[in-house]
């Protein structure tokens, strides 16, 4: 008598792998970098949001995403309510204020609005897929301009430009005329003077230093100079988890969020990189496939705005420890430490599960 084990297939469980294989991935490599420096609490405080992301990602799986379509504009304005009250109330921290301290839980609001911008206006699109005129895309602007406009307040430019990703993503996903996407083109061009000339100063450095960061290799150009020597030092196989010189001696900044991916590379060498990377494109191609087969506007429209996000996310975390973008404070999805971040990306899964468990039949 022959036993065969065989999964449901009206789960995509590679959405459910590959974030898990990430989020281990990641709590390896925190794990190792705090342990020796006295911050294991950060290890800790790791895992319960992954417990916390699991539980969110799975409910979504079984709520019908349909349900967002009612929701969409109540989240919108929760979001909007809660960067408001950031403005007053949040908490500080390198010179930015993003977190609203709940006690228990350090919330970051702008982590929620990426994914409440996106269920927006795949709603506001939805309806008229195919058939956008000009003031559409006008009150899309709007819609996507009060929540950036909040954030920039904070500051927080990398989150920002996520948003403007996102929003800019389902925008394009809408069946636009050539005409209309030209036009959008034509504006984003001209708008770079003008977000040139309004970023901050330590915004510019940024770029200055992205630019040349030899320039200034113990300033404003260390950050990137000390990821690119970390991961140079990781070698084919990597060095192993804790036995890091540039992480374990600290010499790599802020080791478990903006630059975890130079940790990991140091600790598993090229190899580990590059599968890290691959388990990234592989996660990407199964959402795309998630957009494809989505049998309504609304699902597919919510599936490309969200890789959209993840897209960007990835490329840019994983430039500028390259030194290949200007650093920006964005994290890496589901390895880098974090609360908000984390479990939002998990709510993404869980909705994106939710389309393709529904795909094959849809009632109303």
């Amino acid at each position: 008598m022959k036993f065969k084990l065989s999964l449901p297939k009206t789960i995509d469980w590679f959405l459910y792998i590959i974030p898990l294989i990430l989020m281990a991935a990641g709590l390896a490599v925190i794990y190792s970098l705090t342990y020796y420096n006295n911050k294991i609490s950060l290890f800790q405080d790791q895992i319960i949001y992954i417990a916390i992301g699991i539980i969110v990602m799975v409910v979504l799986t079984f709520w019908d995403y349909r349900n967002l379509r009612g929701l969409a504009i109540y989240l919108y304005l929760i979001g909007l309510i809660l960067l408001t009250i950031i403005l007053f109330f949040g908490k500080s921290a390198l010179g930015a204020t993003r977190w609203l301290n709940l006690g228990f839980f350090q919330l970051q609001p702008s982590e929620l609005m990426k994914v409440f911008l996106v269920i927006i206006l795949a709603r506001y699109f939805c309806d008229i897929y195919g058939e956008i005129k000009f003031r559409n895309i006008i009150s899309a602007a709007v819609i996507s301009m009060i929540p950036l406009l909040l954030i920039l307040k904070q500051p927080d430019f990398g989150t920002v430009s996520v948003l403007a990703i996102g929003a800019l993503t389902v925008v394009l996903a809408s069946k636009l005329s050539r005409i209309q996407i030209f036009a959008i083109i034509g504006i984003i061009f001209i708008s770079l003077p003008l977000i040139w000339f309004n970023l901050k100063p330590y915004q510019k450095q940024r770029i200055y230093t992205f630019i040349n960061p030899s320039a200034d290799l113990y300033g404003s150009g260390y950050n990137v100079t000390q990821s690119v020597i970390t991961i140079g030092s990781g070698g084919l196989l990597g060095r192993g988890l804790g036995h890091g010189p540039q992480s374990q001696l600290n010499f790599l900044p802020v080791a478990h969020t903006d630059f975890i991916f130079a940790g990991l590379a140091e600790a598993s060498g090229l190899i580990g990189s590059m599968v890290l990377i691959l388990l990234f494109i592989f996660l990407i191609t199964r959402i795309i496939n998630v957009a494809k087969i989505s049998k309504d506007n609304f699902g597919m429209l919510l599936a490309i705005g969200f890789v959209g996000i993840l897209i960007y996310q990835m490329a840019v975390n994983i430039g500028m420890n390259l030194g290949l973008a200007p650093v920006t404070g964005i994290p890496l999805p589901f390895v880098s430490h974090g609360g908000t971040s984390l479990i939002m990306n998990c709510a993404i899964i869980g909705i994106l599960q939710s389309i393709y468990l529904r795909h094959k039949k849809i009632t109303f």
